[in-house]
């Protein structure tokens, strides 16, 4: 009887603690190498964004409300989900209309934000960066170091600093950029749960399509 009671009052606790939609300190503007993606787990999928007449090279995968350490998800919103052409207007940048749908509900639904603003801010922070150009040039596989595209971000960004943005990898491939940035888009220091940056020497880098 005691363990149900108890029980109980965890879970009721747990519910109190959701976490608030509009509460956090800054966002992370993920951005994913399209070609690298499709080679690890979208040609698997036959997922639209791998099409080479689509073009993509770097994707918007979300942008991101952060803490200062850890970061909201799955917020309670009084807002209404985005409509099928709001999330096919997005595939532009993001890929598939799938993934703008899933950004809105984990992450959307914590800013605060109606869907059509949340979008409409993804855009402008989408635009506000810089993706380097030399990047788009490489004709075949390479395998480089995880700084490299760092530095390459950071030279087409004479703003952006070393501590405000972070390089992942992912089985062996360079994966995202992550670009700390205000909640008014002016970039800033990344948290240190999210400063967790790519070491490999030999991560694989595969060229647009």
């Amino acid at each position: 009887m005691w363990r149900l009671v108890f029980g109980l009052l965890a879970w009721s606790g747990m519910a109190q603690a959701q976490d608030a939609a509009g509460e956090f300190d800054y966002y992370v503007l993920s951005l994913s190498w399209s070609a690298n993606w499709c080679a690890y787990e979208g040609d698997d999928r036959n997922s639209p964004q791998c099409d080479p007449a689509r073009d993509h090279g770097w994707v918007l995968h979300g942008l991101w409300p952060q803490y200062e350490r850890g970061f909201p998800a799955d917020c309670r919103s009084n807002y209404p989900a985005p409509s099928r052409g709001q999330t096919s207007e997005m595939t532009d940048i993001m890929g598939t209309s799938g993934l703008a749908w899933h950004q809105w509900n984990k992450h959307g639904v914590c800013s605060g934000l109606d869907s059509t603003d949340y979008y409409a801010l993804s855009r402008t922070a989408y635009d506000k960066v810089n993706r380097p150009e030399v990047l788009r040039k490489i004709t075949d596989p390479v395998t480089l170091p995880a700084t490299l595209i760092q530095d390459a971000f950071i030279q087409s960004n004479p703003d952006l600093e070393p501590d405000q943005i972070t390089i992942t990898c992912r089985q062996g491939y360079i994966q995202e950029a992550r670009i700390c940035l205000t909640r008014d888009l002016a970039f800033r220091d990344c948290g240190a749960d999210v400063i967790r940056d790519c070491t490999m020497q030999s991560a694989q880098f595969e060229p647009m399509r």
